[in-house]
C-alpha cells in the first residue's frame, strides 16, 4: 500500500555510511546530444561512483547502425581499463512512431544492444500517445521517463518484465512518484537514471538514493530497486559475453 507519510524525514537523517554504487543505464554522448566522448564520460562516472555505465544515445531509424557501432567500439575497447566499471551499449530509441517500435527494438538487438531504452510520453515533450504501451509490448529493458503512466502500462511492464524509470532529469522527473506509485501497485521493477547529458548531469550515490526515495520509496524498496538494477547489469553483460 502507498505509505500514508511522505517520508521526508529520509533527507533530514545522514545517509546510510555505505551506499550502494550507482547503476545507471540511461545517459548520453557526443554520438547523440551528449557533450562527452565515452572515454571521458566513462572516467568522470568511475570518479562519481558508478559500479555500471549505460550508454543510450538517442537513434531512430537511420542512425540505429551508426550509433550501437560507435558506442560499442568504445565499450569494447575499453572494457577493462577503468578500474572495474562495466560500460554498456545501448540505445534510446526516441520519437519513434508506436507503430514502427517493435521491429526497431529487434533490430538493435541484432546489432548487439546490451539494453534497449525507449524515449517514453514525458510530461515536457510531443511524444506520440501510446508509445509508453508500444515499447513495453516490444519487451524493451527500460521504458524512460513515461510519464502518467496508465495502470494497464504499469500492468503490462510488470507482466512483461519491462523497468521503469525514475528520471534525475528536470521536467522528466515531474512524475516519478506517480511512476512510483503505479510500480508499486502492480509489481513493475524501477531503476533510477540520470538521463544525463552534460557535465553535473550525472548521478552520484547519493543522488541515486535520493530520487528513490524523493519519488516515495522506502530504503528497503530502494534495496530492492538495487537488485534488480544489479539483474539487468548481469543480462546486459551475458549479451555482450563481457
Amino acid at each position: 500500500m502507498w505509505p500514508t507519510t511522505w517520508p521526508g524525514d529520509a533527507f533530514n537523517k545522514e545517509s546510510p555510511l555505505s551506499l550502494p554504487p550507482v547503476f545507471d543505464f540511461h545517459t548520453h554522448t557526443l554520438f547523440s546530444d551528449g557533450e562527452l566522448v565515452p572515454a571521458e564520460l566513462a572516467r568522470r562516472a568511475r570518479m562519481a561512483g558508478y559500479e555500471v555505465l549505460g550508454l543510450a544515445d538517442h537513434a531512430d531509424h537511420g542512425c540505429l547502425d551508426h550509433i550501437l557501432g560507435s558506442v560499442r567500439g568504445s565499450a569494447l575497447a575499453l572494457a577493462g581499463h577503468l578500474g572495474g566499471l562495466t560500460i554498456l551499449p545501448g540505445v534510446e530509441i526516441t520519437h519513434v512512431p508506436p507503430p514502427l517500435l517493435a521491429d526497431l527494438v529487434k533490430k538493435a538487438r541484432d546489432l548487439g544492444a546490451s539494453h534497449v531504452v525507449v524515449h517514453g510520453e514525458s510530461p515536457v515533450e510531443p511524444v506520440a500517445p501510446g508509445t509508453n504501451l508500444a515499447a513495453i509490448e516490444a519487451g524493451v529493458d527500460l521504458l524512460a521517463h513515461p510519464g502518467f503512466l496508465s495502470e494497464k502500462e504499469a500492468a503490462r511492464a510488470a507482466e512483461k518484465g519491462v523497468f521503469l524509470e525514475l528520471s534525475l532529469r528536470g521536467g522528466h522527473g515531474l512524475t516519478n512518484g506517480w511512476v512510483a506509485r503505479l510500480a508499486r501497485k502492480y509489481g513493475a521493477g524501477l531503476l533510477v537514471s540520470s538521463d544525463g547529458h552534460l557535465v553535473g548531469e550525472y548521478l552520484t550515490p547519493e543522488l541515486q538514493r535520493s530520487t528513490a526515495l524523493g519519488a516515495g520509496l522506502s530504503e528497503e524498496e530502494f534495496a530492492a530497486l538495487m537488485d534488480g538494477a544489479a539483474r539487468l547489469a548481469e543480462t546486459a553483460r551475458r549479451r555482450l559475453s563481457l
